[in-house]
């Protein structure tokens, strides 16, 4: 095979269709339209909604619809009451000690912490994507410290920041 017999595949390439130029397109008297009816006629189109007169899809399952944010962020929450019965008095908290003790899946997806149970009786370095004002007020309360980490932006949310290359390679 050389260069000068490459070609694209048979009918794969047609001549564009005319529209609306008379009888010298050759599309006879109707332009490839029919006769009469709904199509036949200029204007608003069917469109993908339009089933035939027939009650669309979209209407006819009305509590089907919903919504999935694309932006959602999911956090893994952490139960107060449950990490301080799995750490030590003084211990520093990050994502990484959450996996050892067991109570996240996965430590580079963000961690927020909820003020469940009583006060605390152990002092801790928290270090998390999120806190609650109870969880915070019951971990200085005990002389602990909170430390908010920031968000790793991954995927749809990098591609609609349009981040500077400097700030992808960061990530």
């Amino acid at each position: 095979m050389k260069l000068h017999e490459l070609g694209p595949a048979p009918g794969s390439k047609r001549k564009r269709k005319r529209v609306a130029r008379g009888h010298g397109a050759g599309q006879g008297t109707h332009a490839g339209r029919g006769i009469k009816g709904q199509g036949s006629r200029g204007g608003k189109p069917k469109g993908a909604y339009f089933e035939g007169g027939q009650l669309p899809l979209v209407r006819r399952l009305p509590f089907k619809r919903g919504f999935n944010n694309l932006f959602r962020i999911a956090y893994q929450e952490v139960r107060l009451d449950r990490l301080v019965d799995r750490v030590e008095d003084g211990d520093t908290v990050d994502p990484e000690k959450l996996k050892a003790v067991g109570l996240v899946r996965d430590a580079s997806k963000p961690v927020a912490l909820l003020g469940n149970g009583e006060a605390v009786s152990k002092k801790l370095h928290l270090k998390v994507h999120r806190v609650t004002t109870s969880a915070e007020e019951k971990i200085k309360a005990a002389g602990g410290s909170v430390e908010i980490l920031p968000l790793k932006v991954t995927g749809l949310r990098a591609t609609f920041r349009k981040l500077r290359k400097e700030e992808l390679a960061k990530l």
